[in-house]
C-alpha cells in the first residue's frame, strides 16, 4: 500500500500547490492519482468498509465507521471533480482529496496492524495441554499388552503405565505404586505417592516405578480437558472488553456527522449553496484525523517493545490497559515466590558425627538416583565444597529410600518407612522442622541414624522485595497454593503475606479468584503450573512466570520471561505510563477535531476567516507527528527490577 500511496501523493495538485512544487507535465500524469488511488480505496480500504458494515449492523459506530466515512467521501469527491462533475458547481479540481485519501488508508492501516499484532490471541495453552498426554497407551487384552492411541481408550480399560512414562486417561490405580510428578497438572515440585485404589490424573508422569491403572474417564470428561474448558471459556469472556479508542471513535463518528449537517444547512441558508458542498465534503473528510488511529496503537507497539527488553511479553493489550487498575495480586506459591524444586535447608547430626560428613555421606547414596531429591542432596554438597566418596551396590526401594556401600558401611537415606524398617526413632529436631512443612530425610550407617536432613521449596531471594514493594504501593499480596497450611503459612510469614490460601486442589484456584473479584477486588494473577491456567484467564489480569509451563503462559495477558517476581512491578508501572500516554494521545485526537471541524465548517467566517481544506489536511497529519512524538516519550520508562 505505501508504493501506491507515494505516486498519489506526490502527483497530487493540491499537494504539490500546498508544498510549492510543479508538477511535470504529461496528460497521462493526471490520471495516476484517480487509478492508484482507486486501487488503495478498494484494496487497502477493505477492512475499514467490511467493519464499518459490521458496526452498522450492531448499531455501534465506532473506528471503522468513522474512517470508513472519511475516505469515502473523499473517493466520492475526488472523482466527481476528475470527472468534472462537480465543474459548474465548485469550480475545476478544488475538491481533489486523492493525497489525503492516500495517507488515510496507509496511516490507519499502520494502526490497524500495530493493533492486531498487540492483540494477537494464542491457541498455544490448549495445544499444550494435549501435548502433556502419550502418544500411545498400552493396554492389557486379555494376556497381551497391546498398544493403542490413548484415543480409543474407554471406561474399565486397563493399562499398564512402565516407569517414567505419563498416565493416558484418568482412572484408579488397581496394582503397583509410584511416586508420581503431578507438577504439569498441580505446579507443585513434590512427588505425591498414589498405591492401589488411589485415582491418577492423566498427563502425569510415574517417576519411579510402573503402575496399572484402571480408566475412569476420557477424552472430554478427563480433568485435563475439564482444566482446557475453563482456559477456553475465561479467555473468551475476557475478550468482550470494549477499546477505548473505539469509544472516542463512536462520539467522534456523531460529531463528525452532526457538524457536517449543521454546516450544509447554515451555508444553504446564507445563500452559498457552493460553499455548503465544500465546506461539507471537507468537514466530512478531515474528521477523523489520522492521529485517532495510531493514538493506541503506537503507544502499545512501544510500550511492549520496551516490557521485552525487561523480560516482560505483552501477549494481551487489554491486560496492559488494566494493570493499572489492579489493587490485589495473587501469588502462587510453588514456582513463583519460590524456586518450584527442594532445596536443603538445615543437617541434624546425632552423636559425634557433623553436618559436613552427614552430607557427603548422603550425597554419594544419592548419586545415581534421578529423584529431585536426591538430586537437592548432591547439589548441596558440591555447593559446600565437600568431596564426596564413591559408592557401590545402589538399590532404591520405592517410599523407602535409597541404599549403597560408601567408604565400607551401609548407607541408607530416606523418610518415616525407611526408620520403621530399621527400627530407629527421629531425630528431636524434626519436629519443629515438620512444623514447617518441611521435607524430612534421614541418614542411616550401618542400621544407625547418624543425622536428618531438611528440604524445603526454597524462596526466590527477590521474592521478599516483590511483596514489599507492592505493598509499598498500596496493593495486597494474597498467596495461593496445593501445599500444607505449615508450608504455605511458613513461606507466607516469612515474605510478610497476611492472606493465605492453602491446600487449593486445581479446579479451586479459578473459584477463589472469582471469589476475590466478588468481593470488589481487582485481581492480578501470577503463576506457572497448568493448574493456574484457569485462574490466570479468569483473573483482570494473568501474569504467567516464564520458567513455568506452556499452558500457563498460553493462558496469561502478560508473561514474565525470567522468574523474578520482582518484575510485576514493572509490569504495573508500565501499565500506569502507558495509560497516561493513551489518555494525552486522545484527548490530543479529539481535540484536533474540535477545533479543526468547526473551523472547516466556517465558523470563523463572519470576521473573514475560513479555513482552507489544505491546511486543514496539513494540520490533521501534523496532529499524527505530534502523537508519535509523545508516544515516544515511554522509551525513557526504566523498567528494570531495582533491589
Amino acid at each position: 500500500m505505501l508504493a501506491l500511496a507515494v505516486p498519489v501523493v506526490l502527483l497530487s495538485p493540491m499537494f504539490a500547490e500546498l508544498i510549492g512544487y510543479q508538477l511535470p507535465g504529461g496528460p497521462w500524469l493526471r490520471w495516476v492519482p484517480p487509478v492508484l488511488g482507486t486501487v488503495l480505496f478498494v484494496v487497502g480500504g477493505r477492512p475499514f468498509l467490511t467493519g464499518a458494515v459490521s458496526e452498522l449492523r450492531a448499531r455501534r459506530p465506532g473506528m471503522m465507521l468513522l474512517i470508513s466515512l472519511a475516505i469515502t467521501v473523499a473517493f466520492l469527491a475526488s472523482w466527481s471533480a476528475d470527472l468534472g462533475l462537480l465543474l459548474g458547481v465548485v469550480g475545476d479540481r478544488k475538491l481533489e482529496f486523492w493525497w489525503e485519501l492516500a495517507l488515510l488508508i496507509v496511516i490507519m492501516l499502520l494502526g490497524h496492524w500495530l493493533e492486531m499484532r498487540s492483540l494477537a490471541q494464542t491457541t498455544s495453552a490448549l495445544d499444550s495441554l494435549a501435548a502433556l498426554l502419550p502418544d500411545r497407551a498400552e493396554r492389557v487384552e486379555g494376556d497381551e499388552v497391546v498398544e493403542v492411541a490413548p484415543t480409543d481408550l474407554r471406561v474399565g480399560d486397563l493399562v499398564v503405565v512402565r516407569p517414567g512414562g505419563s498416565i493416558p486417561a484418568d482412572g484408579r490405580v488397581v496394582s503397583g505404586a509410584a511416586e508420581l510428578d503431578e507438577s504439569m497438572i498441580t505446579g507443585e515440585s513434590r512427588t505425591v505417592r498414589r498405591e492401589s485404589g488411589d485415582q491418577v490424573v492423566a498427563g502425569t508422569v510415574a517417576t519411579d516405578s510402573g503402575l496399572r491403572v484402571e480408566v475412569t474417564a476420557t477424552g472430554d470428561d478427563t480433568t485435563l480437558a475439564g482444566i482446557g474448558r475453563l482456559v477456553a471459556e475465561a479467555q473468551s469472556s475476557s475478550s468482550r472488553a470494549q477499546r477505548i479508542a473505539d469509544t472516542a471513535a463512536g462520539w467522534l463518528f456523531w460529531f463528525a456527522l452532526g457538524s457536517a449537517l449543521i454546516t450544509a444547512l447554515v451555508w444553504i441558508l446564507v445563500g452559498a449553496p457552493e460553499e455548503a458542498l465544500v465546506r461539507t465534503i471537507t468537514v466530512l473528510v478531515i474528521a477523523c484525523p489520522h492521529a485517532l488511529g495510531l493514538a493506541i496503537p503506537l503507544v502499545v507497539s512501544i510500550a511492549t517493545e520496551r516490557a521485552a527488553r525487561a523480560g516482560v511479553l505483552v501477549k494481551d493489550r487489554l491486560a496492559l490497559e488494566t494493570m493499572r487498575t489492579v489493587d490485589s495480586i495473587m501469588f502462587d506459591k510453588t514456582g513463583t515466590l519460590t524456586k518450584g524444586e527442594p532445596e536443603l535447608g538445615d543437617v541434624a547430626t546425632a552423636d559425634d558425627h557433623d553436618a559436613d560428613e552427614v552430607l557427603s555421606l548422603a550425597a554419594a547414596a544419592e548419586a545415581d538416583s534421578e529423584h529431585p531429591l536426591a538430586r537437592a542432596i548432591v547439589a548441596a554438597a558440591a555447593d559446600r565444597g565437600l568431596t564426596v566418596p564413591p559408592a557401590s551396590g545402589f538399590s532404591s526401594a520405592p517410599a523407602v529410600g535409597v541404599t549403597a556401600e560408601v567408604a565400607g558401611r551401609r548407607i541408607r537415606v530416606g523418610g518415616p518407612r525407611l526408620l520403621a524398617e530399621a527400627g530407629q526413632p527421629e531425630l528431636d529436631v524434626v519436629d519443629a522442622w515438620r512444623a514447617d512443612g518441611a521435607i524430612i530425610l534421614h541418614v542411616l550407617a550401618d542400621g544407625r541414624v547418624i543425622g536428618a536432613l531438611k528440604l524445603a521449596d526454597a524462596i526466590r531471594p527477590e521474592s521478599a522485595t516483590a511483596v514489599a514493594e507492592l505493598r509499598g504501593r498500596g496493593l495486597r499480596v494474597v498467596m495461593i497454593t496445593g501445599d500444607a497450611e505449615a508450608v504455605a503459612h511458613a513461606v507466607a510469614s516469612e515474605l510478610g503475606i497476611d492472606r493465605v490460601f492453602a491446600g487449593v486442589r486445581p479446579e479451586d484456584k479459578a473459584g477463589i479468584v472469582s471469589g476475590l473479584r466478588g468481593e470488589g477486588r481487582r485481581v492480578a494473577m501470577v503463576g506457572d503450573g497448568v493448574n493456574d491456567a484457569p485462574a490466570l484467564a479468569a483473573a483482570d489480569v494473568g501474569i504467567a512466570i516464564g520458567a513455568g509451563t506452556d499452558v500457563a503462559i498460553g493462558s496469561a495477558g502478560v508473561i514474565l520471561a525470567g522468574s523474578d517476581p520482582r518484575t510485576v512491578v514493572s509490569v504495573i508501572e508500565l501499565s500506569r505510563a502507558s495509560y497516561r500516554k493513551m489518555r494525552q494521545n486522545l484527548w490530543w485526537a479529539a481535540g484536533y477535531n474540535l477545533i479543526s471541524v468547526p473551523l472547516a465548517a466556517g465558523v470563523l467566517a463572519p470576521i473573514g476567516f475560513v479555513l482552507p481544506m489544505s491546511v486543514g489536511a496539513l494540520l490533521m497529519s501534523l496532529s499524527t507527528i505530534i502523537v508519535a512524538l509523545n508516544a515516544q516519550l515511554l522509551r525513557r520508562l526504566d523498567l528494570r527490577p531495582h533491589s
